[in-house]
């Protein structure tokens, strides 16, 4: 079963109380889906023994162009998205322009049929979110990450 590894990035101290930086997926395919289409920053887990903390810090940068920031991480451990694949995630505090990320990319069959390939960005855009937008933007699976992020914090500051 696939498995990825990410960093949800979040901030405090807002009017609208923490905020989280998410990702919305590049490429025709997602292009006119919003909620329920975007993520934390993530990738695959390539090979067996690959060190997932290292898989998620390496996608961060892949897909935002900047290495995620010095900070301590908060293990949120694994949930499993539709079709089963599973994502194991971190949460960092930090901030970020979402206007600066510069994202890799990828290449497909585009138009259908036409026999020409072309390059999308992984990631086309990136914006900080409440809780309450990112619970409707964010896939579905991945939405206990963030009912976990509130728990490991109210935890440190209890």
């Amino acid at each position: 079963m696939r498995c990825s590894a990410g960093i949800l990035l979040y901030r405090l101290g807002h009017p609208e109380g923490i905020e989280v930086l998410l990702v919305h997926p590049g490429g025709p395919l997602w292009a006119r889906r919003d909620d329920g289409a975007w993520s934390i920053p993530k990738g695959e887990i390539d090979r067996d023994g690959d060190d997932p903390l290292a898989v998620a810090q390496r996608e961060f940068a892949e897909e935002l162009g900047t290495p995620p920031p010095a900070g301590t991480m908060i293990e949120l451990g694994e949930v499993r998205q539709a079709g089963g694949k599973r994502v194991v995630a971190w949460a960092l505090a930090g901030d970020l322009d979402p206007a600066s990320i510069t994202s890799n990319t990828f290449e497909m069959p585009w138009p259908p049929g036409s026999g020409r390939r072309q390059v999308f960005p992984e990631v086309d855009r990136a914006a900080w979110f409440d809780l309450a937008t990112a619970r409707r933007r964010i896939v579905a699976g991945q939405v206990p990450l963030l009912d976990r992020l509130v728990a490991a914090l109210d935890h440190q500051e209890g």
